[in-house]
């Protein structure tokens, strides 16, 4: 392939990207997870992961569309002090991750009600009490060492770190992040990861004992996630096309 044909695939793939990633921040707001004009999705474009896609600062994720995606460079420090700076504690979290987690080729993070209500109990790990929770039976980092706001290198570090080789954290006192290979299964993680969320919580409400799955029959169950892929990328195209009927400009 000549050089010219692989910039223009390197060009259709980020023009993709874009506009998956906006997709996933109209559908945040779809499924409230939004919150106010924070929070942050990013997606690598190079194979090093340093160069990456994330939201523009405090711009609502109702209106963010494929063309205000910032395309920054995790060596590059000196768009902090530019115009059109990142929000300081997405250019620490998402910096940092993209740069030292290499399975964190897309990384959403939020603060979804119920997952955020998990992570501020003392134990905010996900049991294993029916096949949606069981999804994330020993798949999921769990943080408890809370920093304050992560709006300083040392932070972002400190929470790639913790990531280690994990797709998803619960971030204790704080929220989550979850990352994929592609948009579609981020996306789809993290749909599943707040369903599995709320189930905790409303389980937890009763008062009753939680019937927890014996570890050979939770195990059983999240290796059985594995084999559904395809439905992860079927439900994001599905919910790109729900998005269509009322709104494409998140496509411009």
């Amino acid at each position: 392939m000549s050089s010219n044909a692989n910039t223009s695939q390197k060009a259709i793939d980020e023009q993709q990207l874009r506009i998956d990633l906006a997709a996933a921040f109209r559908l945040a707001v779809h499924f409230d997870w939004h919150e106010s004009v924070a929070n942050h999705f990013s997606a690598a474009v190079s194979d090093d992961g340093k160069t990456f896609l994330l939201n523009p600062r405090w711009k609502h994720f109702a209106s963010l569309c494929a063309s205000d995606l910032l395309l920054l460079n995790t060596d590059d420090d000196t768009v902090m002090t530019s115009d059109n700076a990142p929000d300081p504690s997405a250019w620490c979290i998402h910096g940092n991750i993209h740069a030292a987690v290499p399975q964190a080729r897309v990384l959403l993070h939020c603060h979804p009600p119920y997952a955020t209500a998990l992570c501020g109990l003392k134990d905010p790990v996900i049991k294993p009490i029916d096949q949606n929770t069981a999804r994330f039976y020993n798949r999921v980092a769990v943080d408890l060492s809370f920093g304050g706001i992560a709006d300083d290198n040392a932070e972002g570090q400190r929470i790639a770190s913790a990531f280690g080789n994990h797709s998803i954290m619960m971030m204790g006192n704080h929220g989550v992040s979850v990352a994929a290979e592609t948009v579609a299964e981020a996306f789809d993680q993290l749909y599943f990861l707040e369903r599995a969320a709320r189930t905790m919580v409303l389980a937890y409400s009763t008062g009753q004992p939680l019937s927890i799955m014996d570890d050979d029959l939770a195990e059983k169950t999240a290796a059985g996630w594995d084999d559904y892929t395809d439905m992860s990328i079927a439900h994001f195209e599905q919910m790109k096309q729900q998005l269509d009927l009322t709104d494409s400009s998140w496509r411009n």
